[in-house]
Order: structure tokens, then sequence, then C-alpha cells
């Protein structure tokens, strides 16, 4: 087992990486404060993992388990399904003192936690992550919340799990497409601001889609050490953090308009992230060549380069400007450097802009 720390003072917790974690009993016990707890998670996940936690929380003959399963998919995640947790923990009285655990993935982790931030002002939650994105990125680092049909992520808290438990062997369970997605957020890291993290995918991209375990638990690993340390430097978003939204710009304007869940946000993202080189080159900041790097690195991982065909210049603006990272007016993009050196960037040509917006064709090339 491998340990990550996130340092936040009163509210650092650790993140727990390696295989069969799910299935050691006791191992969440330090972290469970009370004795009542609800597991939340969906009907994908329940039928593969729900026992093996089940079984893992027995280790407190005295604990009361509560379980909620909830539907599935990006398009659920949603206030109304907030409402159901609600419902369910004030049916069952849970108080103060109780513990959400999310099994699940990024809806799962996102929703669970705000429901945490949120039930009686505030009670522990505890992060079990069953997909590659949800464990290298959505788990970490505490931001909580539900989409609008205007805008992905508006509603929600900054709320820290009391520990994160990634368990690769869950990983197998996962669908090619779901693991390519969680690719999405890996390829990120690399090139946001890891260089030699960029030069190791390379090298491993195809073993990486194969499922080779302990090459998964170790860019889990180097994920979580690079969000830990943004994380750590600015919990609420106020500067670097930001960093961390490279692609998302142009992904999350993508997932609202295909329809949440129709693009998988792994998908939209990795797409964002090949506009978001493409409009680096169009300013002179990275070559033809490093942008051409960047999007064949997207593709070797499965994953799409080409926005929707259907999604015009004026659409991508609308949609971006109903966006977090938006300050003054003004919509700000993650953009590159250098491969493995980003920055936040507000005043952006808007020819340039444009160009990059409708460059579908030179993309998919």
């Amino acid at each position: 087992m491998m340990n990550v720390d996130v340092d936040l003072g009163e509210r650092s917790y650790p993140i727990f990486i390696g295989p069969g974690l799910l299935s050691q009993p006791g191992i969440l016990s330090p972290y469970i404060r009370g004795g009542r707890v609800l597991v939340v998670t969906n009907e994908v996940v329940a039928p593969l993992h729900l026992d093996a936690l089940q079984a893992t929380l027995a280790d407190a003959s005295d604990r009361q388990v509560d379980v909620l399963v909830l539907p599935d998919g990006e398009h659920t995640k949603t206030l109304s399904t907030l409402q159901l947790i609600y419902d369910e923990l004030l049916s069952k009285r849970h108080e103060r003192s109780t513990t959400l655990i999310a099994l699940g993935g990024g809806v799962t982790g996102d929703i669970t936690g705000f429901a945490a931030a949120t039930y009686q002002r505030g009670v522990d939650f505890i992060q079990v992550p069953t997909t590659l994105l949800s464990q290298v990125d959505s788990s970490v680092g505490g931001k909580t919340g539900v989409n609008h049909p205007l805008g992905k992520n508006m509603i929600g808290a900054f709320y820290q799990p009391r520990c994160v438990l990634a368990d690769i062997t869950v990983l197998s369970t996962l669908p090619v497409r779901e693991l390519q997605a969680g690719l999405a957020e890996v390829i990120k890291y690399g090139l946001l601001g890891n260089h030699d993290f960029l030069l190791w995918l390379e090298q491993h991209i195809d073993a990486l889609l194969a499922g080779d375990a302990d090459l998964l638990a170790q860019a889990v690993k180097i994920c979580c050490d690079e969000k830990a340390r943004i994380v750590a430097a600015d919990e609420r978003e106020g500067g670097m953090r930001a960093l961390l939204n490279l692609g998302h710009t142009f992904g999350h304007a993508i997932e609202a308009a295909m329809g949440y869940g129709n693009w998988l946000h792994g998908e939209a993202v990795a797409t964002g992230m090949v506009m978001a080189a493409d409009l680096s080159w169009r300013l002179g900041w990275i070559s033809a060549d490093d942008a051409s790097r960047a999007r064949d690195l997207v593709a070797r991982a499965g994953l799409p380069v080409c926005p929707p065909p259907e999604m015009t210049a004026d659409q991508f603006m609308s949609l971006m400007s109903v966006d977090k990272k938006v300050q003054a007016g003004k919509v700000r993009f993650i953009l590159l450097r250098g491969l493995g050196d980003a920055v936040v960037e507000s005043d952006i040509d808007p020819d340039l802009l444009r160009q990059t917006l409708s460059a579908g064709d030179r993309l998919c090339r």
C-alpha cells in the first residue's frame, strides 16, 4: 500500500493506494468517528463492490450501516438526486455524528461530498473511488457539487473527506471507455506540470490501456502526489489550483452542449486539452510539434481529439461564459507555455480563439 498525505492542517487526510484495499477489514475504522454510516453508491457499482465494502465495515459489531443505491450517470448529478440522499439521511434519523461513504466514480463522490458538506451543516465523509478518473482526480481535493443545466459543477462546496481509499483492483471491472476517460485526467498531470511524467506516459500508455495494475498504481500515486501538492498550496482555487482545469473550459462546454453523460467527462476534457494545445500554438507559446505531440498522446489513449462537429464557435463562447473560472466577465483559459508548463490566461485574442473553436478539421487530422 502507498500513502499520499494531503496537508491541510486540521483538515489533512491520507490517500491510500494499492490492490485489494477494499477487502482489508478495519482499514476505514480510524476515520469513522460515530456509530452510524450511510454508504452512497449507484446501480452499476453496487453489484460489483458493495459486498466487499460492507464486509470491511463489519469489523465494528455495533456499527449501523445503511445503504442508498442511486441511478448511474452524469445526468443524475442534480439537485433532485441530492434530495434523495437528504431523504435517506432524514428518514433513517442520521445525526451529525454520522459518516457518509461515497462508493463509486466522480458523480457519486461529488454528490455525496456535497450532501456531507450541507447535511446538518457538515458531517464526515469518506471517498472510495471506483474509477480511474475519480482515483486520480475528483476524489482528492474537496471539490463537491452538482450540475446545473446551464453549467457543470456550478452548485457546490469545498469540503474535504476524512480519507480516500483508492483500490487499484476495482479498476479491472471498468469498461474500456471508462478506463480511457480516466486516462484523460492522467495525461492532464503530465501536460500541466510534470514533464518527466509526460515522458513516462508516452512510454507506458499502451500498457496502461491494457490494465497493467502495477503501472496503474504508479500513475494514481503520481497524480495524487501532484494534486495533493497543488491543493495544499491553494485549497480553494484562488491561484495555482486553477491549473488543474487544463482542458476543462472547453470540455465543460462540450458536456453541456451534448447533454451530460453523452460525452464522458474525461472524453470532453481530452478534446479540451487538444483545443488548449491548439490555442497555445496559435498564440506562439508552443510549437506545432508540441501541439501534435499532445494530440497524439490523447489519441493513443483512445480518446476523442475532435470537438463535436455540430458545435459552433458561438455556442462554445456562450457556454464558456457560464463557468466557475470566469472572472470580471472574462473567461480564464489554462494554456501551455510548454509541455509540462501550464498557465492561466484571460487576455486571449478573440480572433485566435475563434480559429481554435472552428478548427475541427485540423484537429481531427
